[in-house]
């Protein structure tokens, strides 16, 4: 009964429009997208070191820019980039923010030869949810960290998950048929759980699974709280309780995991040695755990639903990429077969351009330095955008276009910067799981082509929510046709 409860309260959250994307007449959005606010200097420049003031504006006062960044999401970084160019500020959440956009600023943020960036800006989003994860340190203690995390994610590693996750996949995705319709963003955000359930923990996902899966909803979503105090219902304190749970979840299997040695995520964390006899504690587990599982399946849930858009938008591409798929035969794909199938490729790649999963990446600035001629004082926290990249027409021929072709073996665009194309980072922080993510969501997508046709109305469009990662705010609706 408990759990027939929980899954109607769940569905009633998973349709309701948060207050900053209540639908507005269109002149009214365009209107406050491109209002001016003063334009002020970030902090006056000490004369003689031969750097620019970074220029931009507070916006409204206390919500600053706040709701535009969260409505508008993509629109307002690019109208950022092309108000005030790469190196701007703005004021978001009560803080003032530098805003580095565009292949050269985020090249040298993510580089950061003089060690002049910190990721301590992401304790300032981040932390209360997913302490001491791996993307929230920084220099020696990272470099550490990672080292050891890395046992997890060798080609031998990669090789088990894709086996363990393959009949995940293809059972979840047979389910869908006794609907004639999804809405697919949430029907991939459950499965790709139950992926990094069985992948990480080596467990099915029980009766828990939909409590589990809304307390990391709750725990990403806290990060971009207007409120940031734990007032009861708010943002911000359903996030610190969705911690609280992921906490009790993961502490609970850690003694089976430390008693024997198996294959899943969780049990390698539990034995890895570093190079010097290094070895994790339980709380460093149960960080890395939140984290990863957090990272695995929120960022494969937006790359597989743009994606699988995208297919729907453009038939062509779709029958396309089922072709491949079905030359594969009726076996589960293992690593080999996956990489077989190129159209999948160029198109995951195109729909990570079109549709960043991770919108911004956080840094401060712990000592003065200079990014582009502009100066940049010590403590500020930092907006690594990787938006205006993927929409930068020095960079991508007809950006706002949808052409997977243009990562093709004779055309290439993502080599023409080393950061026009970033949907995983950059620099000592690149994502440690971007290929396990790649391969999910080619292997889910695969079952998708398999299984189903799949279509949307023409002229729709996804309205894309930027609360903190891209969420379809209808929870984009398909209608599947079950293929003979």
């Amino acid at each position: 009964m408990t759990g027939t409860v929980e899954k109607v309260v769940e569905d009633i959250r998973e349709r309701v429009v948060p207050f900053t994307a209540f639908p507005l007449p269109r002149a009214v959005d365009e209107r406050w997208l491109h209002h001016r606010w003063p334009v002020r200097e970030f902090a006056a420049v000490p004369d003689g070191i031969g750097l620019e003031p970074i220029r931009g504006d507070a916006g409204m006062p206390v919500l600053g820019h706040s709701l535009e960044m969260l409505r508008f999401g993509r629109a307002a970084m690019l109208r950022q980039y092309d108000e005030y160019g790469p190196v701007s500020w703005t004021s978001i959440f009560g803080r003032r923010v530098i805003i580095l956009s565009g292949p050269d600023a985020t090249q040298a943020a993510l580089v950061n030869k003089g060690k002049a960036f910190s990721t301590e800006g992401w304790k300032f989003f981040m932390e209360k949810f997913f302490e001491r994860g791996i993307m929230l340190m920084d220099f020696g203690e990272h470099r550490l960290h990672r080292r050891i995390l890395q046992q997890a994610f060798t080609p031998d590693r990669l090789a088990g998950y894709v086996a363990e996750f393959g009949p995940t996949l293809r059972d979840g995705v047979t389910a869908w048929s006794a609907k004639p319709s999804v809405r697919l963003y949430w029907a991939l955000k459950h499965l790709t759980l139950d992926v990094a359930n069985n992948a990480f923990t080596g467990r099915v996902a029980g009766a828990d699974a939909t409590r589990i899966n809304r307390a990391f909803v709750d725990a990403v979503r806290g990060g971009t709280a207007i409120v940031r105090f734990p007032v009861p219902g708010g943002r911000w304190a359903r996030g610190i309780n969705g911690r609280k749970i992921l906490e009790r979840h993961f502490a609970a299997m850690l003694p089976e995991k430390r008693a024997v040695a198996s294959a899943d995520l969780c049990s390698i964390l539990c034995h890895a040695v570093g190079d010097d006899g290094e070895r994790f504690t339980d709380t460093d587990v149960i960080n890395h755990m939140i984290f990863l599982m957090m990272a695995a399946h929120d960022t494969s849930t937006i790359a597989s639903t743009a994606a699988a858009f995208y297919l729907a938008e453009h038939p062509e591409w779709q029958e396309r990429a089922r072709a491949e798929s079905l030359l594969l035969g009726d076996e589960l794909p293992d690593i080999d077969a996956l990489d077989r199938l190129e159209t999948l490729d160029l198109v995951i790649k195109e729909a990570l351009r079109l549709v960043a999963p991770i919108p911004s990446l956080a840094r401060m600035t712990v000592q003065d330095t200079e990014v582009l001629g502009h100066s940049l004082p010590a403590g500020a926290l930092v907006a690594i955008n990787p938006q205006p990249n993927h929409f930068d027409a020095r960079y991508w021929t007809d950006p706002f276009t949808f052409d997977p072709e243009r990562f093709s073996e004779q055309r290439r665009e993502d080599k023409s910067h080393r950061y026009a194309w970033m949907p995983f980072g950059g620099g000592a922080h690149k994502c440690i799981g971007m290929f396990f993510g790649i391969l999910e969501v080619k292997a889910l997508l695969h079952e998708m082509l398999r299984t189903y046709r799949w279509s949307v109305p023409a002229g729709y469009a996804p309205h894309w929510h930027a609360g903190p990662v891209p969420v379809p705010l209808d929870g984009l609706p398909v209608r599947l046709e079950r293929l003979g």
